[in-house]
């Protein structure tokens, strides 16, 4: 099992370069940014862990920009949206950002994406309907592998439509990079198993890791796919520990993503001892 670790990518925390260095030279697979382009003052959908939203949100950076910067340091390390709102950007130039940092990194992308909880956010930047975000986000993971793959792509869907065009650059693999989508809902986890690359819970939202995971690879089976060419992440909210680690390797996890948890989203020196704390535990994994 791989070891990514996940940050909240705002000005305030060790800049993308020098997380990526240490992350690499301390064994860890993977680096993972979100995304949030803006947050409206205005904002009726709640903040889903209740409470506050916390500030870091208002702050963070642009994650394709702060991975190549990554990119241009290291070598090996994967280079992970966690999560992309692939929907709230413009789909050719989104793809074309994708494909560039993909190239550009040789190949070294995964972009975990989602459907977002913020409904102002969401409508703000886009025409798609809300009410039908997961069919949006389907299509648009769909439509965005044709660009990254065909001579002349086109797409014909229900909600995005566009006739041949050219586009370059193309990704590095057929299909561009792996799709992991974030989904914890029943309506997301049957799209994850339907047409995703991957699923991305988070595992303090599931009663039992274990039994969902089971359930997860069961509906991959009855869309005719075979679950072990699916790639599990797992974000790892819990206490971290070996023990804990470990029984999410023996349940078949792919990968897990720690970091700083939220309530120290705001304490970026404690950033550098949790990735040398954490690494010891990488030849146990």
């Amino acid at each position: 099992m791989h070891l990514g670790f996940s940050s909240m990518n705002t000005a305030d925390d060790p800049a993308p370069a020098l997380l990526a260095q240490t992350l690499e030279e301390a064994g860890f697979e993977s680096l993972w940014y979100g995304e949030h382009s803006h947050i409206p003052v205005a904002r009726q959908t709640p903040y889903p862990p209740g409470g506050d939203l916390p500030e870091p949100y208002k702050k963070m950076m642009d994650p394709y920009v702060s991975l190549m910067s990554a990119a241009a340091v290291t070598t090996e390390l994967k280079l992970g949206t966690g999560i992309a709102l692939l929907m709230e950007r413009e789909l050719f130039s989104q793809a074309k950002t994708i494909a560039t940092l993909d190239r550009l990194s040789d190949g070294r992308v995964i972009i975990g994406c989602g459907v977002g909880w913020n409904q102002e956010e969401f409508e703000n930047a886009t025409s798609l309907p809300w009410q039908r975000r997961y069919l949006a986000l389907k299509e648009t993971v769909l439509a965005q592998r044709v660009l990254l793959t065909d001579a002349e792509p086109e797409y014909h869907g229900e909600l995005i439509d566009f006739d041949p065009v050219w586009f370059e650059p193309k990704a590095m693999r057929p299909g561009g990079p792996p799709v992991t989508f974030g989904a914890m809902g029943p309506l997301g986890i049957r799209h994850a198993a339907e047409w995703a690359d991957g699923w991305m819970p988070v595992d303090v939202a599931m009663p039992d890791v274990k039994q969902g995971v089971e359930d997860f690879r069961e509906q991959v089976r009855a869309f005719g796919r075979d679950p072990d060419a699916i790639e599990i992440t797992l974000v790892v909210m819990a206490p971290v520990t070996a023990d804990l680690l470990k029984s999410y390797r023996d349940i078949g996890i792919d990968r897990c993503n720690i970091g700083v948890g939220m309530e120290n989203w705001d304490k970026p020196e404690i950033v550098m001892p949790m990735i040398e704390q954490f690494a010891r535990l990488i030849p146990e994994l």
